[in-house]
C-alpha cells in the first residue's frame, strides 16, 4: 500500500533532521493518511478511500465527495478515485 493520498496525490517528502549542534541527517515527512468511508449522495453508498487529513477537510469544505470529485483534476486522483468520479458523472447524467 503506497503512502499517497487518493484524492490530492499528496505523498512523502524529504528533508533533514537538524540536531542542536546543526548536524544534518536525511529524513522523510510522511502524509497523515487515514482510512475513511465517505458517503456519495449520487451513488447512494459509501466509498472507502485512504486520504490525508487535509483532503478530508477539503471534502467537507466543498460540500461532500461528489462536489470534491467534480472539481478535482484527473491527474491528481488515484485509479480507484477516478473510477468513482466517472461512476458519479454517469449517474448524474442519467438522473438529469
Amino acid at each position: 500500500m503506497s503512502r499517497r493520498c487518493e484524492l490530492t496525490g499528496k505523498g512523502p517528502m524529504t528533508g533533514n533532521n537538524v540536531s542542536h549542534a546543526k548536524n544534518r541527517t536525511r529524513r522523510r515527512f510522511l502524509p497523515n493518511l487515514n482510512d475513511v468511508t465517505l458517503q456519495s449522495e449520487t451513488l447512494g453508498r459509501g466509498v472507502k478511500l485512504r486520504i490525508s487529513a487535509a483532503a478530508l477537510r477539503s471534502v467537507d469544505h466543498r460540500g461532500g465527495l461528489d462536489a470534491f470529485l467534480a472539481k478535482a483534476k484527473d491527474d491528481e486522483l488515484s485509479d480507484s478515485a477516478l473510477k468513482i468520479k466517472k461512476e458519479i458523472a454517469k449517474a448524474q447524467s442519467v438522473q438529469a
